[in-house]
């Protein structure tokens, strides 16, 4: 197979007009396919959309399993694709997901996104709409209708889907949530969630312009986002999770990770909250608050009381003290964790370490379930074959994605408390807020199903 070199520079105004064009967009979106099952013993074709830093590992993870064949390769850097075009060298390269989803077409089984956060909706969406399975990176979405979104048609066209949270399998979580569930702790009160990282930014809006490198599309690189100058080093590459068009701050990249056993014991997926309040600076309109705390009441499952109380910290000195759940004096907690109140114990649960239950005098000879390890990329892989099923499909990962933005949203209200009506999926007699649930895609970037 030949490869294709990486489309050229993306200031020629011919292809910058092309790309912009609703009618070429809309060429992308309706061709025809349809999901294609792969037999057994045949390879597992995928396409790769961003491949640098997070990308590459995902890339070599997937491609680690011996029923992969990499096909195409993308991303808006022409360096980032020099690496993996050297190391699959039948793969097809190009710089806009797009056109390698309308060329390779039924040549790909499965597509990974693994992108900045604000366009993992509409490379994934593109993707199935052309009725491809997805592993797309967490958070599974930027906004709270994408993740909604997301989640409905993977389940109509009954894709295989994996959200990018790779301890979801590991032993440790998940022999927490074997623990949660048996009632060892009876049921749950409270979550206490946190990070000591600082993903929020509340400085002035960057200023400054330079010339975009020829090696970057940055009109891809924005995709569906605002138009914006292009500094160094600020947002490509840099620190993009920082900033509210981007990124999701700390509660997005962290929060999704610490989330996900808590919400997944607790069976939360059934559930979405009645509300979330924030307490935080006030709203700068560009950057996430550096410190950030966010509280939600949930409506109980079988594994907790009548209401869930779930509080999230983050930033620095976010983490707190033992001695409010009247632990005893030498317990210390790491700075990245979780806490279940049970009306029988508690337990704490370090990212990424062995969960401990308290009160040591009643758990000391406690017998922990035994939990081995599985591979989060290859349960993809092997589920795409026929070969089990996922653990954290969209079906899961778009309710905790949609409940974690509540709170990205509530941030830029605080001190107000956000009450939601998931039936009719607003927020109730708040506009102001309701108009954040669902952003508009910048002219040619839109995608159906999402726009």
């Amino acid at each position: 197979m030949t490869k294709q070199q990486p489309q050229s520079s993306p200031n020629t105004e011919p292809r910058r007009d092309f790309l912009k064009s609703a009618s070429a967009f809309g060429a992308f979106l309706i061709m025809p396919s349809g999901t294609r099952l792969v037999p057994i013993n045949s390879k597992l074709q995928t396409a790769h959309i961003g491949v640098g830093g997070m990308g590459n590992s995902d890339l070599n993870s997937i491609s680690s399993h011996k029923s992969v064949e990499v096909t195409g390769l993308c991303d808006v850097d022409t360096i980032r694709l020099k690496g993996p075009a050297a190391r699959f060298k039948n793969a097809k390269t190009f710089q806009d997901y797009r056109e390698m989803l309308s060329e390779l077409g039924d040549k790909i089984d499965g597509v990974v996104v693994s992108t900045p956060d604000h366009t993992h909706a509409p490379a994934a969406m593109s993707a199935m709409n052309l009725g491809k399975h997805v592993y797309c990176q967490k958070p599974l979405t930027h906004e709270i209708y994408e993740s909604r979104q997301l989640a409905k048609v993977a389940k109509e066209k009954k894709l295989v889907t994996q959200m990018g949270i790779q301890i979801h399998s590991k032993a440790v979580y998940r022999k927490a949530a074997k623990i949660i569930r048996s009632g060892a702790i009876g049921k749950v009160s409270e979550v206490h969630a946190w990070s000591a990282k600082n993903w929020g930014y509340d400085g002035e809006p960057y200023k400054g312009k330079a010339e975009v490198p020829e090696n970057l599309d940055w009109n891809l690189w924005l995709g569906p986002a605002p138009e914006r100058d292009y500094i160094p080093k600020v947002y490509h590459p840099g620190n993009w999770r920082k900033i509210i068009d981007f990124g999701t701050g700390t509660l997005g990249d962290m929060g999704v990770h610490i989330f996900d056993t808590p919400f997944d014991a607790l069976n939360l997926k059934i559930r979405s909250p009645n509300w979330v309040k924030t307490i935080c600076r006030k709203p700068t309109g560009f950057g996430h608050p550096e410190k950030n705390t966010v509280e939600y009441e949930f409506p109980g499952t079988s594994y907790t009381t009548e209401t869930l109380k779930w509080i999230w910290y983050d930033g620095r000195n976010c983490v707190p003290k033992p001695t409010k759940f009247k632990l005893p004096l030498g317990v210390r907690f790491p700075g990245q964790a979780s806490f279940f109140v049970g009306t029988e114990g508690m337990m704490l649960l370090p990212h990424i370490g062995e969960p401990v239950l308290f009160p040591e005098t009643k758990f000391g000879k406690y017998k922990k379930p035994k939990v081995v390890d599985r591979n989060h990329y290859h349960q993809w892989v092997n589920a795409c074959l026929g070969k089990g099923s996922t653990g954290a499909p969209f079906s899961f990962g778009g309710p905790l994605t949609e409940a974690l933005l509540m709170g990205v949203v509530a941030n830029r209200f605080p001190g107000e408390t956000l009450k939601w009506d998931a039936k009719k999926f607003e927020f109730i007699r708040h506009d102001e807020a309701n108009k954040l649930i669902k952003r508009k895609y910048r002219k040619g970037f839109e995608v159906e199903g999402l726009s």
